[in-house]
């Protein structure tokens, strides 16, 4: 579905972009691996996309800086050629608590490390992709950007955010023939939730129509057909990925 592109995965040494990352590599794609701390795990996932007969290269870039981001880039065309999609998956680590306790430093925090990672990652491959009048970019987004859930008050801001932009991006590139869609995933059960109450993923999976809790292949699976010819007319589209809690 892929073959001959070259993919950006932000934040995929582990969990959902580890998943997203190893599905464009079966799919073609030549994937880019980036990490900021996590190098142990990034090369996991690269022996694995090696081991699946694909290819890809490591690049630890803090995509919150922008300098670092525009050198991922560089280093990426020089290595696998140009870009032709953006996955900004990489997460933005916040506290969860009540309105009342949360302090606005963190909050802000929140909110502008999750709008630079996306920001500058668009910026330094978008010049390009308009010179050719093609590319993709899927922005990860959650379900909490639009049902709120207590505690996630910086989370779900950011990532409502998150799909704003998304939207005014897909508006002002569709002309030019780059797509910018959203995936928004549900709970999904990576080494980042897994320190959550046990009841609490119970009660969510009981009130999931699908009766389960996500898989990070999920969430890679809607990226793909995004990043695929398959939505070769869609553009600006939140695609929930939650086993049907939350329904449009």
């Amino acid at each position: 579905m892929l073959k001959d592109k070259v993919a950006i995965v932000t934040g995929s040494s582990r969990g959902i972009g580890a998943a997203i990352a190893k599905a464009l590599a079966r799919n073609g794609a030549r994937v880019v691996v980036n990490y900021s701390a996590s190098r142990d795990q990034a090369q996991k996932v690269a022996a694995d996309i090696a081991a699946a007969g694909g290819r890809s290269m490591l690049c630890r870039a803090d995509v919150t800086v922008r300098g670092e981001v525009e050198a991922m880039v560089r280093a990426a065309v020089a290595e696998l050629g140009p870009i032709d999609i953006l996955v900004n998956n990489a997460n933005m680590s916040f506290p969860v608590a009540p309105f009342t306790e949360y302090r606005w430093e963190d909050f802000e925090r929140k909110l502008t490390n999750e709008m630079k990672a996306s920001f500058f990652s668009c910026q330094a491959v978008v010049p390009a992709m308009l010179q050719r009048r093609a590319g993709i970019i899927v922005n990860v987004s959650s379900g909490l950007s639009r049902v709120p859930g207590p505690g996630f008050i910086a989370h779900s801001s950011a990532k409502s955010a998150l799909d704003a932009f998304s939207k005014s991006l897909a508006l002002e590139l569709g002309p030019h023939g780059i797509r910018v869609n959203v995936v928004a995933p549900g709970l999904t059960l990576t080494d980042a939730t897994s320190h959550q109450p046990q009841q609490m993923h119970e009660a969510t999976r009981a009130h999931t129509p699908l009766r389960r809790l996500g898989e990070p292949d999920d969430v890679a699976g809607a990226v793909l057909y995004f990043c695929s010819d398959q939505a070769r007319h869609v553009t600006g589209a939140y695609l929930p990925v939650c086993g049907g809690v939350q329904m449009t």
